[in-house]
């Protein structure tokens, strides 16, 4: 019996563009619909019952999958959640919540016609789920960016862009030796993406500024104040910090002030404390601006839009579920100001 896939090869396109076709949810063009209906009729491809219901009914529900993996912030995926229920609210939709973190229930949502489209969140770098949902008979958003989406849209916020930023500041403002201070060690571990692109660009951008920079996963409780602690006293010309786990930011900026603090009064003691360029610590934080609001100790902020993203996200599902046909990928960019202006 021949499958999606064979029709795919066949045409000569991608098994979205083929599943597009059938559902009729994107426009495709005359040459391109020609070569598939041609493909399916020679090898007499029939798909499933469900995934033949999708073009001719509409549910008005999208479903969203976001999976509470450990490591991850509840807080902030509930943000995106929240942008995604609004978005979809103004434009007359309701939201399934799918919790499983795999293909499977995606596949029962769609082949079962209970959504019209599927957002699916907590990517991965090589993410497995990608060859199912690019198979779906039903538009798919992701909210990450894999290394592997092929013609998969992907919304996201750029943590490429954000560590690059942190990273050309800190230098800029002296420092030589800077840490990242990042995601638990579980959420590294799983390649997810946006850790994964945040590293790459905070990085990158420290060889290319001449700095020295190190990363850090750190456990997101007060347990991360050791691991900050041991790097400190493995490397203390370390004196620039960007600080991308919610969970302990509060716990490390402690840990900074009072180094800070202890700092101070020994040079009081002795020689006139040391300006910022030559050794004063500097913490940036990579958060939603309103949880830094409440976190003394942190110098400057990147603040992560989640509500925005979840907002983004479905906006851009909607395009495709009204025929339009955007970019592939679309981020969100970043921007640095004082923690004071949070």
């Amino acid at each position: 019996m021949a499958t999606i896939a064979d029709v795919a090869s066949a045409a000569g396109v991608s098994i979205s563009t083929v599943s597009y076709v059938m559902s009729g949810k994107r426009t495709i063009s005359q040459e391109t619909r020609e070569r598939v209906e041609q493909a399916i009729a020679e090898l007499g491809y029939r798909p499933h019952a469900g995934a033949r219901s999708l073009a001719s009914r509409s549910t008005n529900v999208i479903g969203l999958q976001a999976p509470l993996r450990s490591g991850v912030d509840v807080h902030v995926i509930m943000q995106i959640v929240g942008g995604v229920v609004r978005e979809a609210r103004a434009r007359q939709y309701d939201v399934l919540l799918l919790t499983s973190d795999d293909a499977k229930g995606l596949d029962r949502a769609v082949g079962s016609s209970m959504v019209d489209a599927l957002l699916v969140m907590d990517i991965e770098s090589d993410d497995p789920r990608i060859a199912a949902l690019s198979a779906m008979d039903a538009p798919v958003v992701l909210i990450g960016l894999p290394s592997g989406a092929g013609d998969l849209t992907c919304v996201d916020f750029d943590f490429e862009a954000a560590g690059r930023l942190a990273a050309e500041r800190l230098a800029a403002d002296g420092h030589r030796r800077i840490a990242l201070i990042g995601s638990p060690p579980e959420v590294l571990a799983r390649h997810t993406s946006y850790a994964e692109r945040l590293v790459r660009g905070f990085t990158a951008a420290a060889e290319v500024c001449g700095v020295t920079a190190s990363v850090h996963p750190v456990p997101g409780s007060i347990e991360a104040v050791d691991v900050v602690r041991q790097v400190l006293e493995d490397d203390p010309s370390i004196t620039g910090f960007l600080v991308h786990n919610e969970a302990a930011l509060p716990y490390v900026a402690a840990l900074l002030t009072a180094l800070d603090a202890a700092q101070g009064d020994a040079a009081q003691e002795g020689d006139a404390p040391q300006s910022r360029q030559q050794g004063d610590r500097e913490l940036i934080a990579l958060a939603p601006a309103e949880l830094v609001q409440t976190v003394p100790g942190v110098d400057a902020l990147i603040d992560i839009p989640a509500e925005r993203i979840g907002e983004t996200g479905m906006r851009v599902l909607y395009e495709l579920l009204s025929g339009g046909d955007g970019p592939r990928v679309r981020l969100l960019a970043p921007a640095l100001r004082p923690a004071s202006d949070a």
